[in-house]
C-alpha cells in the first residue's frame, strides 16, 4: 500500500494551518519539515507548542532538520505529534534520541542524506518503524530529484523487506513511479501537492500512478 504524505515547509504557525486544511480531506499522515538554519541553511516556523491549537484528523510526523534535535526532542515528544524524524548527520546522540522517542510510544525515523551510506541504518534498524531517503540535498522545496539515489532504495529494500521506506526530494508525478518501483512504499511530496491546480487529483496521481 503506498502512502502518500504531503510535506509542508511554512514559514509561519498560520501558513503551516492552511496548508493542513488543504489537504487534509484526502490524506491521512502530514509531515512538518523543521529547520534551524543550522543543519540546513533555511528556517522554518519550528514552535512546538503552537501545535495545542491545530485542529486535526491528520496523523503527524516531524522532520527535523536540525542540528543537535536531542537538545529539543523531549519538546517534539511532548507536542502531540506521532512520528518523529531525525537525521543521521545531524547528532551522534542517535541512541538517545531513539530511547526517548521509543520510550513515550511514539513512531520513529531515520534520515540519511544524499551522502549518507546505508550501512549508517544497520545499527538501529531494529528500534527504527521508518527510514527516509533523502533524493535532494534537504532545505528547500522545489529541488531536482537525485536519481543516482534510487539505488540506495533498492539496496534498503533488498536488505530490510519489512520496514517502511519514505522517500523525500523533489517527488512528482514522474519521480514518484520511479522511487515506488526502487522499493520506496511512502513519498513526501511538497512543491509537487501544493503548486499543483487541482490539490485532490494531484495526490490521487501520485497514488495510482506505479
Amino acid at each position: 500500500m503506498i502512502k502518500i504524505i504531503p510535506a509542508i515547509i511554512a514559514k509561519d504557525f498560520q501558513e503551516l494551518q492552511n496548508k493542513v486544511k488543504k489537504v487534509e480531506p484526502y490524506v491521512d499522515w502530514v509531515q512538518f519539515d523543521i529547520m534551524d538554519g543550522e543543519f540546513v541553511d533555511n528556517i522554518t516556523w519550528k514552535t512546538q507548542a503552537d501545535l495545542k491549537e491545530l485542529k486535526t484528523n491528520l496523523k503527524l510526523e516531524a522532520h527535523l532538520l536540525i542540528k543537535n534535535p536531542e537538545l529539543i526532542i523531549d519538546d517534539w515528544i511532548s507536542s502531540g505529534i506521532d512520528r518523529i524524524i531525525f537525521h543521521y548527520s545531524s547528532t551522534k546522540k542517535h541512541q538517545e534520541i531513539i530511547k526517548k522517542i521509543k520510550k513515550a510510544g511514539l513512531k520513529i525515523g531515520l534520515a540519511i542524506n544524499p551522502e549518507t551510506h546505508i550501512k549508517v541504518v544497520d545499527t538501529f534498524i531494529k528500534q527504527l518503524d521508518l527510514i527516509t531517503v533523502m533524493t535532494v540535498n534537504p532545505g528547500w522545496s522545489g529541488q531536482g530529484f537525485l536519481q543516482e539515489h534510487l539505488e540506495k532504495i533498492r539496496q534498503l529494500r533488498e536488505k530490510y523487506q519489512e520496514i517502511d521506506i519514505e522517500v523525500d526530494g523533489g517527488i512528482n508525478l514522474e519521480t514518484g513511479p520511479m522511487a515506488i518501483e526502487a522499493g520506496a512504499n511512502i513519498l513526501a511530496v511538497g512543491s509537487a501537492i501544493f503548486k499543483s491546480g487541482n490539490i485532490k487529483k494531484t495526490i490521487e496521481d501520485l497514488k495510482n500512478d506505479h
